[in-house]
């Protein structure tokens, strides 16, 4: 007797912790199969295979889910977890997710696996209001492919890019996710078929990888800002033959922590593939334009970098620097450093200054430097042959007549001017490989006057011109 009085209160404990699992457990289970089948009510038919828990983890599963669509689409799920609190859980999992036509069983949508991060739910809500106050903490998916992509890009406005092709994303990670703003996205192994290519037709594409980080304004058109995007080994195709490749992409377009910048590595455009797929009245000039930038190969590359960067002075001046560089190569190199002194009004910080239309409309000008230099790499040679053929008179004709066209210029618009177009002229004989201006800018409270009146520029702008 003693015996059995003393294992009782040791046995107490664990029914009574077993019962007070096992009881929401099962609560759970019911629950799951109840708002499943709320959610998809009066749209079609659902039947689900089996729902359970688990003994030693806050996790309920439905396997087998079929839904068969009234308008005729049919929507398949291997299964369907639930893990945590079910009032709120920390993940909703999805494994084995194809959307197909319900007639043909053609894939519409399919998905390995797919992991919902801190939903707030464990089913969606069904209506359009709580669907449009949806956030995600997190989002995971494997094995992500769309086919026929116009059919199922309408309802979220992507149909002119997707067209009706097939479009597949190895992985694909998220964080903090609603309608309104994406926190972070990162995609892997993409690739596309049957890209709409306008008047070209359409095309095929790879992509390695993909990142968006702080893109706001998602539901306000025309209002949309990005902090953020990363593209590495971009691949366009047009009828199996390569029509674009790019190394890598990189545009930080959040000045809020006073640095700004984009990167664009290896861009090589197939001219010759180009112009073979643009119209025919078109195609005699950009053979002219491709012969002179590519010198005849075809083949354009381009590489670019912008570096910009705020230094604040006080709450409503400070300084914005920038360095640019962007070369075609065999070309021509440009870069050009601006360096101004700006005011801002109120309301407006140094993070607005990507906006460009607002930084003209609203901030002020305390004076500043600009440099720009050409350096020539085979394109200027190249434009003085172009522009004697034209003619119909030798090289050494042209560039007589070129310079007598910048003393003329120079008679209008002044001296600075003339210095500027004769130096384009010593570029092109060969006399100089590198052009330099620097302008020295001045005090202005409206900067769109600068770009509403460009001929009254010389006259305001101390300017400087050396060749080298």
């Amino acid at each position: 007797m003693r015996l059995i009085r003393a294992t009782l209160p040791r046995l107490a404990l664990p029914v009574a912790l077993s019962t007070l699992i096992a009881a929401p457990a099962l609560g759970d289970a019911e629950r799951l199969e109840r708002d499943l089948r709320a959610f998809f009510a009066d749209e079609g038919e659902l039947t689900i295979g089996e729902v359970s828990d688990a003994l030693l983890r806050s996790r309920v599963t439905a396997e087998a889910l079929r839904f068969d669509a009234a308008e005729g689409d049919r929507l398949l799920i291997d299964r369907y977890r639930v893990s945590g609190d079910y009032e709120r859980p920390e993940e909703v999992t999805l494994e084995g997710v194809r959307l197909e036509d319900g007639l043909t069983e053609l894939l519409l949508l399919g998905i390995d696996r797919l992991v919902l991060g801190e939903p707030g739910w464990a089913v969606p809500p069904g209506d359009d209001e709580g669907l449009a106050a949806m956030r995600l903490g997190s989002l995971a998916a494997e094995g992500l492919v769309i086919e026929h992509g116009a059919e199922l890009a309408e309802g979220v406005g992507a149909e002119d890019a997707l067209g009706e092709g097939r479009l597949a994303v190895g992985r694909l990670r998220g964080e903090t996710l609603s309608r309104e703003a994406i926190g972070r996205l990162e995609l892997h192994e993409l690739s596309g078929t049957g890209l709409p290519l306008e008047e070209m037709g359409e095309g095929d594409f790879t992509l390695d990888r993909l990142l968006l980080e702080d893109l706001e304004g998602l539901d306000r058109e025309d209002e949309q800002r990005l902090g953020r995007l990363e593209l590495e080994a971009l691949e366009i195709l047009v009828e199996g033959s390569r029509l674009l490749a790019l190394e890598a992409l990189g545009l930080d377009g959040d000045l809020g922590d006073g640095e700004a910048g984009l990167r664009l590595e290896a861009l090589d455009l197939e001219l010759t593939r180009l112009i073979e797929l643009s119209p025919e009245e078109e195609r005699t000039q950009m053979r002219m334009a491709s012969n002179v930038l590519t010198d005849g190969s075809g083949q354009l590359r381009l590489d670019a970098v912008v570096d910009a960067r705020w230094e604040e002075q006080d709450d409503e001046t400070g300084r914005l620097l920038s360095e640019s560089q962007l070369s075609f190569r065999d070309a021509l190199r440009l870069d050009l450093d601006v360096e101004g002194l700006l005011a801002l009004p109120e309301g407006m910080t140094h993070a607005d200054l990507v906006d460009g239309e607002r930084l003209l409309e609203q901030a002020s000008l305390n004076g500043g430097l600009l440099i720009l230099k050409l350096s020539d790499q085979g394109l200027f040679g190249r434009l003085a042959t172009l522009g004697a053929a034209m003619e119909g008179v030798s090289e050494a004709q042209y560039l007589e007549q070129a310079r007598t066209q910048a003393q003329g210029f120079g008679m209008m618009f002044g001296p600075q001017v003339e210095a500027l177009l004769a130096g384009l002229v010593s570029l092109m004989e060969g006399s100089a490989s590198e052009l330099e201006v620097t302008l020295d800018l001045p005090a202005e409270k409206n900067l769109q006057r600068f770009a509403d009146d460009p001929l009254a520029l010389p006259d305001r702008l101390a300017m400087q011109v050396e060749t080298r």
